[in-house]
């Protein structure tokens, strides 16, 4: 298993130093949300790059529907360039309440899927180069030769996480097309709720039975963990290990609402992973 941390508030320069504080701890990956309107996560992303050498950076998550796609095929091209090859891209639907009706952003969910679909098979698409062609329903690509940018480092493509509504077929099969999972999970009436392990033992098995690539698949489960506790942390993650998961996102989102949330931040992530061989 691997271990990413969430970098919940700060500016890009805190990002670079929490970035490297971060690999200096021993965690695997560094990651920034992306907001409608904030802390822009590419230029953070790219501060911490230069402060790096060898943790994975990316994003917790991008929501494709609202971003012009051949515009974050560019700045994931040019960041994974800059890195040497170390990013993730996370995308889904998103948060509505993150600012989506505030700012004219698209709310229908039929329609947000849809752009997403586009946009993943565009963004994949201008990774490999020209000529590339699209036409869909909301975006029409064609080819061109003015300047194109250099390919991604990462080849056959920079790794793409996205979010997997379960038990709803058609979110698992857009998750399966790419490289990893992050699992959500709805109750009978349609309801989230949160995830546990024996979630994702049902989840594994259907995708083992769905997928056709044998190529490796990452599964990313994000919760918070007792850093000042290294064994009941231990304990938290061996879980969500044996039940298949590949990563661990430390996510300490409600430090946003505390005063001194930046403060327990950097507590956290000095305290370095809660990787089971420390139980």
């Amino acid at each position: 298993m691997k271990y990413g941390f969430v970098l919940p508030l700060g500016d890009a320069r805190c990002a670079a130093e929490m970035a490297q504080a971060a690999e200096e701890a021993g965690w695997d990956g560094f990651f920034v949300w992306e907001p409608v309107w904030g802390v822009d996560a590419w230029v953070s992303l790219a501060a911490a790059a230069m402060r790096t050498s060898r943790i994975r950076l990316g994003t917790m998550l991008s929501p494709l529907s609202r971003m012009r796609p051949w515009k974050i095929a560019s700045e994931t091209a040019t960041l994974d360039n800059l890195s040497g090859g170390r990013v993730i891209l996370s995308v889904g639907l998103g948060a509505l309440d993150s600012g989506f009706a505030e700012f004219g952003e698209e709310t229908d969910r039929r329609k947000r899927a849809e752009l997403l679909d586009e946009s993943l098979q565009i963004l994949t698409g201008l990774w490999r180069g020209q000529p590339f062609n699209f036409s869909g329903q909301h975006y029409t690509v064609r080819e061109t030769h003015f300047f194109p940018p250099p390919p991604p480092v990462q080849q056959p493509r920079i790794p793409i996480w996205v979010v997997g509504a379960w038990p709803r077929p058609k979110s698992m099969r857009r998750a399966l097309q790419y490289d990893g999972l992050l699992p959500q999970v709805y109750d009978a009436d349609g309801q989230f709720r949160p995830l546990q392990p024996a979630d994702l033992v049902e989840m594994l098995a259907w995708i083992s039975w769905q997928r056709e690539s044998s190529a490796p698949y990452d599964i990313i489960v994000e919760g918070t963990t007792p850093g000042d506790q290294p064994e009941q942390a231990a304990q938290i993650t061996r879980a969500w290990q044996q039940a298949g998961a590949t990563w661990w996102i430390e996510a300490l989102w409600e430090a946003n609402q505390q005063p001194d949330g930046l403060e327990q931040v950097k507590r956290r992530l000095l305290q370095g992973p809660p990787r089971p061989d420390a139980g």
